[in-house]
């Protein structure tokens, strides 16, 4: 069983940034995505950014495309999800993910992830 812990979440004003991280634990082999999923208030649950195993193939959902890095440390176990230019469209709790690299878990089908963190609160300040 594998056990993802998020943290790094807060409150912060439009414009500003925020790093969001992903812990690891217990038998990941085998799941080389991780995606980050957010889900606010009254809306549903949306895939924001997910990478493979080295790291060397990454997608992002259009809204957050060029304003939301993610990256992986493999010798820390950890995810990362940096956010720059946040706006309050990005307030949401968000969630990390493990799952194996197939088509749905590469174009950030929530399906396709087996495995999920508690989420971390991130509220964007207008």
């Amino acid at each position: 069983q594998v056990q993802l812990v998020e943290s790094g979440g807060g409150l912060v004003q439009t414009g500003g940034s925020l790093r969001l991280s992903c812990a690891l634990s217990g038998r990941t082999f085998g799941l080389d995505a991780i995606g980050w999923f957010r889900q606010a208030p009254g809306k549903e649950r949306e895939g924001v950014s997910c990478i493979n195993k080295s790291g060397g193939t990454t997608n992002y959902a259009p809204s957050v495309k060029g304003r939301f890095t993610i990256s992986r440390d493999h010798a820390k176990n950890m995810v990362y999800l940096q956010m720059n230019s946040l706006k309050p469209e990005d307030t949401a709790v968000y969630y990390c993910a493990a799952g194996e690299w197939t088509i749905a878990t590469m174009t950030l089908e929530a399906p396709g992830y087996k495995s999920w963190g508690q989420g971390t609160q991130v509220t964007v300040s207008s």
